[in-house]
């Protein structure tokens, strides 16, 4: 009787998850070092700043004055879908890093994110981009994980043509 082949686990991609953790938190440090609190300093004259500020909330501030419960619920959102990107992680062979990659985005962000709530009350923001007088809303490298990495997941649910051997 054969048996079937055992084929190393796409967990290793967590290392993914664990740099974009260290370079966030790195950028926070120097943010709150170096940056003064919500006063504009120009990277691009025209398009982007380095703003600080801080968020209490959601992706563009939702929520951000519900009283404080929100801390709470957005914790235990991102480590609910933390642990089940890394458990469908467990399940992806090693090799199908274009699979991988977007999952492990998503949790290095997310768990950035937690780690700034848990330690500090807020998520530290400081990128801003904006055009004319439109202001995109501030966000930081955390953020840009879980947005490349949810865009990611999404173009794999869109333009699969074959499911994962």
């Amino acid at each position: 009787m054969a048996t079937a082949k055992h084929e190393p686990r796409a967990l290793a991609w967590l290392i993914v998850s664990g740099l974009v953790l260290l370079l966030d938190q790195l950028s926070k440090h120097w943010v709150l070092t170096t940056l003064p609190e919500h006063s504009a300093v120009p990277v691009f004259d025209g398009w982007w700043n380095w703003y600080r500020s801080y968020n209490t909330g959601a992706a563009f501030s939702f929520l951000s004055n519900a009283g404080g419960w929100q801390k709470y619920f957005f914790i235990g959102l991102a480590l609910a879908i933390t642990g089940v990107l890394t458990h469908w992680l467990s399940k992806i062979p090693r090799r199908h890093w274009q699979i991988a990659l977007p999952y492990t985005l998503v949790i290095g962000g997310a768990l950035s994110n937690v780690t700034d709530r848990l330690v500090r009350g807020h998520v530290i923001d400081f990128i801003q981009w904006y055009w004319q007088e439109f202001y995109w809303p501030a966000f930081n490298l955390a953020d840009a994980a879980i947005l490349a990495g949810a865009a990611g997941i999404a173009a794999q649910g869109l333009f699969a043509k074959k499911r994962m051997t």
